[in-house]
């Protein structure tokens, strides 16, 4: 699978868990997460610890900086699902923090 994906975070390890022969107990244990936490998560009734994702992409051998970006896309549209956000809103968040980047370049 490619980066930036249309599935779930959760979705994602459970696709990885099964792509590498694992169990759910398997992996929670390597995780150091009960198998009903992991299910869970990979079912999207339960976030994925932030905190976890480095062990995550070790178990897996992935790049951390895509695992992240994996993590962080499904954070912010599980967000804008939540809030029913209009592509509007997200138009002007998108330029909220294209500002942000420009008062970080100015304050360096």
């Amino acid at each position: 699978m490619t980066s930036l994906m249309r599935i779930t975070f959760g979705e994602y390890i459970r696709f990885l868990r099964n792509e590498n022969k694992l169990t759910l107990t398997q992996l929670a244990a390597k995780l150091n997460l009960d198998s009903a936490n992991l299910s869970k998560i990979e079912n999207g009734k339960r976030d994925f610890d932030e905190k976890c994702l480095p062990k995550l992409a070790e178990i897996f051998k992935l790049n951390i900086a895509e695992l992240r970006n994996e993590y962080v896309t499904d954070k912010i549209g599980k967000h804008l699902y939540e809030t029913n956000c209009t592509k509007q809103l997200l138009q002007v968040a998108e330029e909220k923090a294209e500002y942000r980047r420009v008062l970080k370049e100015k304050a360096i």
